[in-house]
């Protein structure tokens, strides 16, 4: 197979981006190791940024989520049994978010590939990337993959790694060029969902006593909730109503509010990471989502940073096929690490906010109410927080175009 651009992973980045350069005019080819099935079925996050909705609008991929897609003009910070609303709009110049679950977007933007899309072939397991460091002109970059019990290869001008942490995109890097940061948080996130209409209207982030709790919703008939648990927790040591009590106790306010409940359909628990891999090219491959960077779930910036990712390699190829440049692709890595980590840093602010120290520190517990009650009494530190929450701009270039949320 030959085509001009080869996307390994079949996740919303490598199909966002496939849709995107289709809608240029480019070729492209995308590998997806999991059958459809299974994509379409990976729970996963469904905060949107502005941005992220503009990108889905763009390439005609947001019917159904203009239809169902769930506004957001703010969410709830909840501590010492008191509820402060975090509003965006008056905060941000109208800037919003909406939920929408990532699965959902998958199935649209699969639909749109199979039918009217390039090649997406599910089943299709990428095992090598090889000549990636061959400057243009000499030997093409070549994806091996195994599809329909048979090795294959794809012969590309550029490759781009959308395969997730687990991928073989990153590994293809030399040692010598890789360099990688991470940190791991000593608490987990229990997470369920839930048959229940949501008891809120906005996401709600709580400080309990017991540890921090996050109620967010899936549709308004389905609720997705999460506690903070140790490292190593069994999800066989959490029966339901226990699920339900401790969620009570985090939530609870003095006030008139109830949390509602109903059968959990499902349970998994999530470890707490951070990690970002610089650079993000190395010659004609490139990283884009899980594959360069992980951040914890606490600021909703997993999904929306590689739509930004994509949003930048699109732009960065249409500009490549109209004009011949590769100065966007060559910024690539600079512009996308910049936002990757502020998104960082946010995620990592919020996370250590918001949760309970393991070792029961009485210190860093008054030093995470100062910080709560800062953002709660005072606009620039509000505004702050809705700024990175909502999304920041995404410059595209060192003349100072910038490219982001408009609203």
């Amino acid at each position: 197979m030959r085509t001009t651009v080869g996307i390994i992973g079949g996740g919303p980045a490598g199909l966002l981006l496939a849709r995107l350069l289709h809608r240029t005019g480019i070729d492209c080819v995308v590998l997806e190791s999991r059958t459809r099935a299974y994509v379409e079925q990976r729970q996963r996050a469904g905060m949107l940024e502005q941005g992220t909705v503009d990108a889905l609008r763009e390439c005609g991929a947001a019917d159904r989520l203009e239809a169902e897609g769930l506004v957001h003009h703010g969410i709830e910070l909840r501590f010492d049994r008191e509820r402060h609303h975090i509003d965006f709009p008056v905060l941000t110049g109208g800037r919003i978010v909406t939920i929408y679950a990532q699965t959902e977007i998958v199935k649209d933007l699969v639909a749109l590939q199979l039918a009217d899309g390039p090649p997406l072939l599910f089943e299709a397991e990428a095992l090598a990337v090889e000549n990636a460091a061959e400057p243009p002109g000499g030997h093409a970059p070549v994806v091996r993959f195994v599809h329909e019990g048979r090795e294959q290869t794809l012969t590309c001008d550029y490759v781009v790694g959308c395969d997730g942490f687990h991928g073989i995109a990153r590994d293809t890097f030399p040692a010598g060029v890789s360099r990688t940061y991470e940190h791991d948080y000593p608490y987990s996130w229990l997470g369920i969902l839930a048959d229940v209409p949501p008891s809120c209207e906005e996401l709600i982030y709580a400080r309990g006593e017991g540890g921090f709790a996050l109620h967010s919703m899936r549709s308004t008939s389905v609720s997705r909730l999460y506690l903070q648990v140790p490292n190593g927790t069994d999800v066989a040591d959490w029966p339901d109503e226990r699920i339900w009590d401790e969620l009570d106790a985090r939530f609870a306010i003095d006030g008139d509010w109830r949390l509602e409940r109903g059968p959990i359909t499902s349970k998994s628990v999530t470890p707490m990471r951070s990690y970002v891999h610089e650079p993000m090219r190395h010659g004609r491959l490139f990283l884009a989502g899980d594959a360069a960077h992980i951040v914890p779930p606490t600021g909703a910036k997993g999904l929306n940073l590689a739509v930004s990712d994509v949003r930048v390699l699109a732009r960065g190829f249409a500009e490549l096929h109209r004009s011949g440049s590769t100065q966007l692709l060559d910024s690539y890595s600079e512009l996308c690490l910049d936002r990757v980590w502020q998104a960082t840093r946010f995620s990592y602010d919020m996370t250590t906010m918001l949760h309970a120290q393991p070792d029961g520190d009485a210190f860093e517990g008054r030093l995470q109410l100062a910080r709560l009650r800062r953002i709660t009494a005072s606009r620039p530190a509000a505004t702050e927080l809705a700024a990175n929450y909502t999304g920041l701009p995404l410059p595209l270039a060192a003349t100072g175009r910038a490219m982001g949320p408009t609203r």
